[in-house]
């Protein structure tokens, strides 16, 4: 089974900056794409960037240039760095990760639980 830890959200001023971490543990055999997603209530859940195993990255329109996607391979880790936050940034923000966590190599998407990110004056 693989374990999706999130952290870093907070409450931020308009024009602020926040960084998120995902963090994957337990029997990984394989581990590849991996990115954030973003829901409010009641909204549907909205990719905001991916990243590959190589570190080829894909942003949502919304985001691109404030927003930058890495990962860090050795320790299975995804961040987001957001910068220029707006109001229209306030959501949950989800993270999630292709893996296999068994030698049949089946490929899931696995989920973390979620970090609040508000952006308030």
């Amino acid at each position: 089974q693989v374990r999706l830890v999130e952290s870093g959200g907070g409450l931020v001023q308009p024009g602020g900056t926040l960084r998120l971490s995902c963090a994957a543990s337990g029997t990984i055999f394989h581990l590849g794409d991996m990115g954030w997603y973003r829901q409010a209530p009641g909204n549907q859940r909205d990719l905001v960037a991916e990243i590959d195993s190589s570190g080829t990255t894909n942003y949502a329109d919304s985001v691109k240039g404030r927003f930058t996607i890495s990962r860090d391979n050795a320790k299975n880790t995804v961040y987001l760095e957001m910068n220029s936050l707006e109001y229209e940034d306030t959501d949950v923000y989800y993270c999630y990760a292709a893996a296999s966590a068994d030698r049949a190599m089946r490929i899931r998407t696995y989920w973390g639980q979620g970090t609040q990110v508000t952006v308030s004056s």
